[in-house]
Parts: C-alpha cells; sequence; structure tokens
C-alpha cells in the first residue's frame, strides 16, 4: 500500500509551527510584546497584522490568489482553548471552551451549531478588498483553524505551544482540541481549506475583521486588520528560466503514500528516500483518499498545510521532476523535521510476560474515500473497489513495537512492549513478525497482521479479502485528543520516520495515544476485486489486531463496517455510499 505526496506545495499554505511564522508576528507586532501580561478570567484577544503591507503572486498556470494576510490573532493573559468532540456518529459536533481562571479552569459551552465539523471555526474571518478607486471588489469570509502556523509575541511566553499542529481532517474524527498558547499568535489564513480568489494585478487595500458572533463569544474588539496588498502575475515557466530549474511539463514526483489523509491531508507518506510513481502506483481519484496533504490528518480532505522555509520553497522549485522538497527521510511534511523513534538496541531479556498495567486500545474507524477503479494497462478489464482505512489507538497506553533481526534473515522478530504509569518498560511479550517491502514507493518494515479489510456481502459473510495486512505505523490522523493520555503532538507522522532501512537490524513501530493510522487501499492486492462481484449491498469491514496478537485493553471493538451498494456493469461499475449515521462522506 502506499502514501500519497503532493507534487508541488501551493505557495503561502499555513498550519503548524514554523521558525517563518514565528519571525513574521514577532517583527510586526513589537507593540503587543511590549505589553505586559494581565490576569484576566478568560484569554485577551486581539487581532493584528504582521505587516501593513505585502506582495502576493497570482501563477498564470495556478486558479487565482490565495489570501495569506498575514493576519494573526493574539492570545494574551490566558490562552485560548477549544475542545471539539462528538459522543458518537449519530451526534452532532460541538465545542467547549475551557476558561483558565485565579489558577482553576472551567468550562463554558459554545452555542449549538457554532461548529459542524473539525476543521475550525466557520466564518471567522470576514475580508474585503478595495482597488485603488475605492470600490470594494471582494467580500469573503472564512474558518479560523486556531492550530494554523503561529508564533510567540513575546519573550515571557512559553517556550513551545501545548497544542496540536493542525485541525484534523478525517471525515470520522471524534475529538479534537484547538488552541493559542498564551502570549503567542496564530495566523488566520485557512490555507487550503478555503478557495483561491480571482484578482487582476494591481494594487488594494485588505481590511480583516472577525465575525460579530466570534467578537461576542471570545470578547474580541471590533478592531479590522488592515494591509495594503499588491497583486502580481508570474508563470512557472519564467520562474524556471530564471532559476535554470527544469521545465515542468514532467509532474513532480508524486510520493507514493500510505495514508494521504494528514491528505490530508487530506487530506494523510514517505515510505522510502522518495520515489516517482511507476504506472500501477499513479494517483488515485481525489475521492479516493490518495489525494494531496500536507498535515498530520492525512486524510482525503486536505487540512491546512504548513509554511514551507523560504530555503526549501527555492530547493523544491528547482528539482522538478524529483520528489517533494523535504519529503526525504526523517522528515514529515516538508517543513518539520520529525526524529526517527529509537528501539532497543537488543532484543529483550528475561521471561515473556504481560502485565497488569494499561494497554492500547486499537480501534478501527468505518472505511471512507470510496471509489471504483479499473486496473488501467497493467490489468486491464479489472474493475476494483478502492477505499481508505484507519485503525486509532484510544488508549489508555501507547502501542509499541519493536522488531529484531537475526543476521542474514529477512523478516524480523516483532515484540509488544509494556510500561507503567512511570515509563518504564516492565514486561514483553512475541506479536508476530516484520517484513521488508521492497516495491517502490514503500521500502520500509510492515509489522505483520495489523489488520485486515474483507468485502462482506448482504447477510455478512465474506466475497472478498484485501491481500493487504502488513503495516509500517505512523500517527497519520488525529482521531482523538479528548482522550486519556492522548499525545497531541506525536513524533512519528510520517512512515520515513519510523519504518527503517534496507539494512536495519531493528525497528520500533508507535501508534500514540488519540492517532489513527490511515492506509489507502488502491493498488490491486490492497483493493477488492469486484470484477466478478455481482451488483447488490455490501459491507467494507475494517478489522483490526485480527489474530488477536497483541495485548489490548478491548479486543470487542475491533471491527467497523460501511456499506455500500455496487452497480453497473463490467468496465463502468458504481458504488453508492449512504450516510454513516451522520457522516455523509464516501
Amino acid at each position: 500500500m502506499t502514501r500519497r505526496r503532493t507534487a508541488r506545495l501551493r505557495r503561502t499554505l499555513l498550519a503548524g509551527t514554523t521558525a517563518v511564522a514565528v519571525t513574521a508576528v514577532t517583527a510586526g507586532i513589537v507593540a503587543a510584546a511590549q505589553e505586559p501580561a494581565k490576569a484576566a478570567t478568560g484569554p485577551e484577544l486581539s487581532l493584528v497584522a504582521a505587516t501593513t503591507s505585502m506582495t502576493l503572486t497570482t501563477w498564470k498556470e495556478d486558479p487565482g490568489v490565495y489570501l495569506d494576510l498575514g493576519t494573526y490573532l493574539i492570545a494574551e493573559g490566558t490562552p485560548l482553548e477549544l475542545k471539539v468532540t462528538r459522543k458518537s456518529y449519530k451526534d452532532p459536533v460541538t465545542v467547549t471552551q475551557t476558561v483558565f481562571q485565579g489558577g482553576k479552569t472551567k468550562t463554558k459551552k459554545l452555542p449549538t451549531g457554532t461548529v459542524k465539523d473539525f476543521s475550525g471555526l466557520p466564518g471567522f474571518s470576514e475580508i474585503t478588498f478595495t482597488d485603488e478607486a475605492g470600490d470594494k471588489v471582494l467580500t469573503r469570509s472564512e474558518s479560523f483553524c486556531p492550530n494554523n502556523a503561529s508564533g510567540r509575541v513575546r519573550p515571557d511566553a512559553p517556550a513551545t505551544s501545548k497544542y496540536p499542529e493542525s485541525c484534523p481532517t478525517n471525515p470520522f474524527t471524534l475529538g479534537s482540541v484547538w488552541g493559542v498558547e498564551k502570549g503567542w499568535a496564530a495566523n488566520t489564513y485557512g490555507g487550503s481549506y478555503t478557495e483561491p480568489v480571482q484578482l487582476p494585478a494591481g494594487t488594494y487595500t485588505a481590511e480583516v475583521g472577525v465575525a460579530k458572533k466570534y467578537r461576542d463569544l471570545f470578547g474580541i474588539a471590533d478592531k479590522k486588520a488592515t494591509v495594503k496588498v499588491t497583486v502580481v502575475e508570474r508563470s512557472y515557466e519564467d520562474e524556471e528560466r530564471s532559476t535554470g530549474a527544469a521545465p515542468r511539463s514532467a509532474k513532480a514526483g508524486e510520493h507514493a503514500g500510505h495514508g494521504a489523509g494528514h491528505q490530508a491531508p487530506t487530506a494523510h507518506a514517505g515510505h522510502g528516500p522518495g520515489h516517482a510513481p511507476s504506472p500501477a502506483e499513479a494517483a488515485a481519484p481525489m475521492t479516493s483518499g490518495a489525494g494531496p496533504s500536507y498535515n498530520v490528518g492525512h486524510g482525503p480532505l486536505k487540512a491546512a498545510p504548513p509554511a514551507l522555509p523560504w530555503a526549501l520553497k527555492k530547493k523544491q522549485q528547482k528539482s522538478a521532476p524529483s520528489p517533494r522538497a523535504g519529503d526525504s527521510g526523517g522528515q514529515t511534511d516538508g517543513s518539520r523535521q520529525a526524529p526517527a523513534l529509537t528501539p532497543s538496541s537488543k532484543r529483550p531479556t528475561g521471561k515473556p510476560s504481560v502485565p497488569d498495567v494499561p494497554k492500547p486500545d486499537l480501534r478501527s474507524l468505518p472505511a471512507y474515500g470510496i471509489t471504483v477503479t479499473d486496473g488501467a494497462e497493467d490489468i486491464p478489464g479489472k474493475d476494483y473497489l478502492a477505499f481508505s482505512a484507519n485503525v486509532w489507538n484510544a488508549g489508555p497506553a501507547q502501542l509499541v513495537v519493536d522488531g529484531f533481526r537475526s543476521p542474514g534473515k529477512d523478516k524480523m522478530d516483532a515484540f509488544q512492549y509494556f510500561y507503567d504509569a512511570k515509563g518504564k518498560q516492565v514486561g514483553y511479550t512475541p506479536t508476530g513478525t516484520m517484513e521488508w517491502d521492497p516495491r517502490p514507493g514503500h521500502e520500509h518494515w510492515h509489522f505483520t497482521d495489523f489488520a485486515s479489510y474483507r468485502l462482506l456481502k448482504a447477510d455478512k459473510k465474506e466475497a472478498v479479502r484485501s491481500g493487504k495486512e502488513a503495516f509500517c505505523l505512523a500517527n497519520t490522523d488525529a482521531i482523538d485528543y479528548t482522550v486519556k493520555n492522548a499525545n497531541w503532538h506525536p513524533n512519528n507522522t510520517d512512515l520515513s520516520t519510523a519504518c527503517g532501512e534496507e539494512n536495519s537490524i531493528s525497528v520500533r513501530e508507535v501508534l500514540d495515544v488519540g492517532s489513527g493510522d490511515t492506509y489507502t487501499q488502491d493498488l490491486p492486492g490492497q483493493s477488492f476485486d469486484i470484477t466478478d462481484v455481482p451488483n447488490g449491498t455490501y459491507y467494507i469491514q475494517v478489522l483490526a489486531n485480527p489474530d488477536k496478537r497483541l495485548q489490548e485493553t478491548d479486543v470487542d471493538n475491533n471491527s467497523a463496517l460501511r456499506k455500500i451498494v455496487l452497480g453497473g456493469e463490467p468496465g463502468k461499475r458504481t458504488v453508492t455510499v449512504p450516510a454513516h449515521d451522520l457522516v455523509d462522506a464516501n
């Protein structure tokens, strides 16, 4: 199975903490930093512009201008913290604010309907553009993810933000935490949650304000930020001539991906140092969950992307048709460096045991990104049902698996580790094997028998089984960051951070509490061959820990079903995907 990567990031896309954002905010709002923090019953929030003038580029080959205007929401005194949850897929998404007061916290439930999903606060920013003649040429509103690119605005602010780096995009997310740390500012630009706008080259005045309902909810002053904007038109061809880069007639290598969506994310990745896809690994349709994504939540929907440092942008512009800048070993989304997880250097010693300590709880999400594909030139005359599947860890403990290789052997012996409340290892048990996958786009170690996928008939009897049952574990999607012991900053958000090399002698793979791992079943051998499957009603089953080799707190919640209806005729098969309770995403 593969994790998709995009060939080229859009310009001025944001999410995640970066040095670029920090520098821009700090330089643009010195006055705010001079004010000492004040005691408050809630966060003191204000909207500011990091700069009074800026230039935006409209690319001839792109659909318009992306409105990253450098406006930020500052939280002074106390953080802005929101917990966004739903009890089940039958219940709407609700949001609760955590209010910090006198060293204590209390909760404040925001009005029903404040949010509809986990992508951010809808209609938060109100933007108007006026041309040089004084005519209003653009009015629009945009959502705001408080976890967007952020930076400190004063030297006594916490050195790091405790909040996650993006808003999740998996359609089956259950809980999220959004926040702007005290003394920090978060960019209000919506990233790829927003659409570009059509603006001719010229000079404009942009005004950005906060919608009244949010000013009332959070006590934000009715003060707009004003930015002078110059729009210039450029083309990739001209840029390549000036930089000496290769022409863009060949699409930059799309990194084959295991949960592309963060996809996002998505939606959400690099299996090895980077490979252009072979024909068999050509990009699946956007609805399959294998489309572009930029953040931890690598779902089929795209989350607010991170800002690339300028050095990487320049490197990327000169690298076609090479892999995307930053998608080399040990990197996540091209802007943040993710450290590899360090396995134990030796096999565990002593007698295996399963102690009475907290353990992981693996749960399956219903399948999504469901579509019908064909075998193209590689396997002509075939029809396949492609889909995305996610298994997540509800905790309260990490799933930690180490693989150890005997010299000269093709497989590693895998062991699950257990830890006490202080993080001390107190036990281990054998749990199968790891195997090296040499196929282009993979080239890493897979943990066998982590999950399996079946197409069930209407009577729930098996019709087809996916050949994919071995995986490299990575925290691709933030599924529920409100569960006990959820880690808001998991390390291995990309396969290249944890899956090892061909010459590795040991590998550590971890699925953190609150996170899930999306695999997109879109290649023959993974997706279901439905060429000879009759039309009718079926269920896609996602089954975690099928052979119960992993030790869990509960093995009765490992299966999830998604109803589908197959139709059409050979070569033109169709799939209809009914809503799953309130989640209407195929």
